[in-house]
């Protein structure tokens, strides 16, 4: 299918470096801000990065989520990285004395950092990480939220995202796999030597005491969690167990299609997406299966139109239908670029009172996101039929997620919507 790069935005954001102290050692990072009114108090994102990775690998993030009028932070874990990094992006400390608990001191010595800044709402700062620093945002989020940190006594996340969290870490180091290494669990070396780095016994001993899912259970904010399906380093069933933690209705998990352990730049595009979404309290009512089937492209000078076909199907908590007959995306471009794109289709099906219903879909870009527009004859659902909608498109190989959000206001209207797609 072909790739439809969309851009509303590019301003560029000011990034600065930044230095905190976890006990005697430095912290460093980058943080992310656009211009913003003096006196103003920003809202925060601190981003946390996987194993072996550094605060670059979160960048992206930062960069896109400042532009949301976010003050975001990224930072290096002190014994994280891999071996030869760069000292400019490295924090102190040694990889043998680094364990998950020692990163979740980490970040609360950057939340307190951040929240001592002046321009800083210290009451609304969200944790993102991803894979290692999603499971550390998350015992974080739960911590800081009991008073458990050694640095902070008792202040709550706004929000918790986690990019396929590596729930899977007490697992391996049960089994003498942790980081990717082999080792004899009955034997253990004072130095574990994975692919690019070497850990010491402590993160093992540290990591078999733990039940993954009770760390998280203590906060009791709003959680997103995405997580590829074809992930082979930490399989979905983790992020899936960690949602029925979590109180119900509180966590949305979102299982990308195609995606393996991190994602591609159009993968990244659409996470960010449903980050944006997540953050100002959208949520995920219909979910969409885009199926290919033909393409037709006609050309006329400089312009080309692409007629794009395709079937799929709905199954979400309040409507679950097939796109009958075929759905048609039709998208106009001039010397390559992408100038217009409309799909349009129609969904039979049963609503959740088992009411035969239809549903009547046009999605095209609006000034920020897409807008879809849904008309359907559902008494139960009428609600669509004036509802503020958003969608994200996640590309696949054989086609598209198309995930509909709906506003806050349709959120707290009550009993037509879902506590959140997917719950238990």
């Amino acid at each position: 299918m072909n790739r439809i790069h969309v851009h509303y935005d590019d301003t560029k954001p000011k990034k600065e470096k930044f230095t905190c102290k976890r006990e005697n050692l430095t912290i460093k990072g980058m943080q992310y801000l656009c211009e913003f009114e003096k006196g103003r108090k920003l809202p925060a994102v601190i981003a946390s990065h996987g194993f072996t990775d550094n605060y670059t690998g979160m960048e992206v993030y930062c960069e896109a989520l400042c532009r949301e009028g976010y003050a975001a932070f990224c930072f290096s874990f002190c014994g994280g990285g891999s071996i030869g990094e760069a000292p400019e992006v490295h924090s102190d400390g040694d990889s043998r004395d680094m364990s998950l608990f020692s990163e979740v001191e980490d970040l609360c010595a950057v939340i307190d950092y951040v929240k001592s800044l002046d321009y800083i709402d210290g009451e609304r700062i969200t944790l993102l990480g991803a894979s290692q620093g999603g499971f550390v945002s998350g015992i974080a989020a739960a911590r800081c939220q009991e008073g458990l940190s050694s640095t902070d006594k008792g202040f709550s996340i706004e929000k918790l995202v986690m990019l396929y969290p590596a729930l899977c870490i007490p697992d391996h180091a049960r089994r003498g796999c942790l980081g990717g290494a082999n080792y004899d669990v009955e034997n253990v070396p004072g130095e574990i030597r994975c692919r690019r780095t070497v850990l010491g016994k402590g993160f093992h001993e540290e990591a078999c005491g733990m039940d993954a899912f009770l760390e998280l259970t203590g906060y009791k904010g709003p959680v997103l969690i995405i997580h590829g399906s074809e992930d082979s380093i930490v399989g979905y069933a983790y992020s899936m167990r960690a949602r029925d933690s979590y109180e119900k209705g509180q966590c949305a998990l979102q299982i990308f299609r195609d995606m393996g352990h991190g994602s591609d730049e159009t993968q990244t595009a659409s996470v960010i997406a449903s980050i944006r979404q997540f953050l100002a309290g959208r949520r995920e009512i219909l979910t969409f299966q885009i199926l290919i089937t033909h393409t037709e492209v006609t050309s006329q000078g400089n312009e080309t139109h692409s007629d794009i076909y395709f079937t799929g199907y709905c199954d979400s908590p309040c409507f679950r239908g097939t796109i009958i007959p075929e759905g048609i995306d039709r998208r106009v471009s001039q010397d390559g670029v992408t100038r217009s794109v409309r799909a349009e289709y129609a969904f039979d099906g049963i609503d959740t009172d088992g009411e035969r219903c239809r549903l009547q879909v046009v999605n095209q870009w609006g000034d920020k996101d897409w807008k879809p527009v849904i008309i359907t004859d559902s008494k139960k659902l009428s609600w669509l039929n004036r509802a503020d909608l958003t969608a994200v498109l996640e590309e696949g190989r054989h086609g598209l997620t198309v995930r509909i959000f709906a506003g806050p206001g349709h959120i707290r209207a009550g009993n037509q919507l879902p506590a959140v797609t997917g719950e238990k």
